[in-house]
């Protein structure tokens, strides 16, 4: 099953790069597909790359119907687990 996740920028970085928050977790994703992202905007993440911006509104109503079906967490615990197996940098970000 693939989930295209809602995920806050953080951080921009330098190459059309971002850092995001999901949960708790901070990664860096690329911002090729997607123009004018601003620290503070929501993103569609999938598979590393953000799809598109998203309303703010409807990204919270998102992440809480995520975390109400317990999708959101599980997603965060097996990024942690995959970063930890593959050694994570500081700082929760994962190369």
């Amino acid at each position: 099953m693939c989930l295209a996740i809602p995920c806050r920028v953080a951080e921009l970085l330098p190459g059309d790069q971002a850092l995001i928050e999901i949960g708790g977790v901070r990664k860096a994703i690329s911002l090729a597909l997607v123009e004018e992202v601003r620290v503070g905007d929501y993103v569609i993440l999938h598979v590393g790359f953000a799809l598109t911006r998203l309303d703010p509104e409807e990204a919270e109503k998102t992440l809480a119907l995520f975390a109400e079906m317990g999708i959101v967490e599980e997603a965060t615990a097996q990024a942690a687990a995959q970063a930890e197996a593959r050694g994570a940098l500081p700082g929760g970000l994962f190369p």
